[in-house]
């Protein structure tokens, strides 16, 4: 199928945008209502942003009728307490589907490497339409956390970790990454994470904000990579096993959000 697609993603797949004046705002993410939904660790998330303007983070496919994640309607009761989320949100003028503010308790890099997933942002995307793609802007200040980005979920060769300062911003074909955060914590991260139609907006909004294919990974010792591997590998046997015993079908890592 043939969608619209930023250049600006062509060469890595993510880009990094000018890092923002976080201290400047309040901190309007600890006021809202937040709902149990795991997604990629131990998680809760506070929608602005879903199907129907409901209280509820499922995947717009699940709704009827079903649909991409596009047209989200604004949660009331949510956006009333953050008009500055919702203008982050709105200020690249594309399209807005699923729109919320993740709360992830610390894990370490082995869990993270555990939770990786791809999203499924394109489902029932019309062809000939912009290609769905995510905004991920930290709130919190998690200079010692990072996200990881992998195009082969077990190849640590192609993975790219990038710092979480509070105010960093990027943006992430997360179809194309498998992706998860390692929270170091000690506190939870807060992050408001918007799905956008690409197009000529957003293709503007990451020109103005100078958006950037390369980030600097953040180092890590071979040695350590390897353990965390191989702790993975050892879940992974561990569920295929219980699964196996159960008569049923290990069909390997889903979206989460699905």
């Amino acid at each position: 199928m043939s969608y619209i697609r930023s250049q600006a993603f062509e060469e890595t797949g993510y880009v990094v945008l000018d890092r923002y004046d976080q201290e400047a705002d309040p901190k309007e993410w600890l006021d809202l209502e937040y709902v149990d939904w795991k997604s990629s660790g131990d998680t809760r998330f506070a929608p602005l942003a879903s199907a129907f303007g409901e209280m509820e983070c499922n995947g717009f496919w699940n709704h009827t009728p079903p649909r991409t994640d596009k047209d989200g309607v604004w949660v009331e009761a949510n956006v009333a307490k953050a008009p500055h989320l919702k203008a982050r949100a709105e200020e690249p003028g594309a399209n807005i589907g699923r729109c919320r503010v993740i709360e992830l308790q610390p894990n370490d890099y082995a869990e993270a490497l555990y939770n990786l997933h791809q999203d499924d942002n394109n489902r029932l995307n019309p062809d000939g339409t912009g290609w769905i793609v995510r905004g991920f802007f930290n709130l919190s200040d998690d200079k010692d956390s990072c996200i990881i980005l992998r195009e082969d979920r077990f190849d640590p060769e192609t993975e790219v970790r990038i710092a979480l300062p509070a105010g960093a911003q990027l943006i992430v074909d997360t179809q194309r990454f498998w992706h998860a955060v390692w929270q170091k914590g000690p506190e939870p991260r807060y992050c408001l994470i918007t799905s956008w139609e690409s197009g000529p907006a957003l293709d503007a909004y990451i020109e103005k904000y100078h958006g950037n294919p390369h980030s600097a990974s953040l180092p890590l010792d071979p040695a350590f990579v390897e353990e965390a591997q191989a702790q993975v590998r050892r879940r992974l046997a561990e569920r295929a096993a219980i699964l196996a015993a159960k008569g049923k079908a290990d069909h390997g890592p889903v979206d989460p959000e699905a």
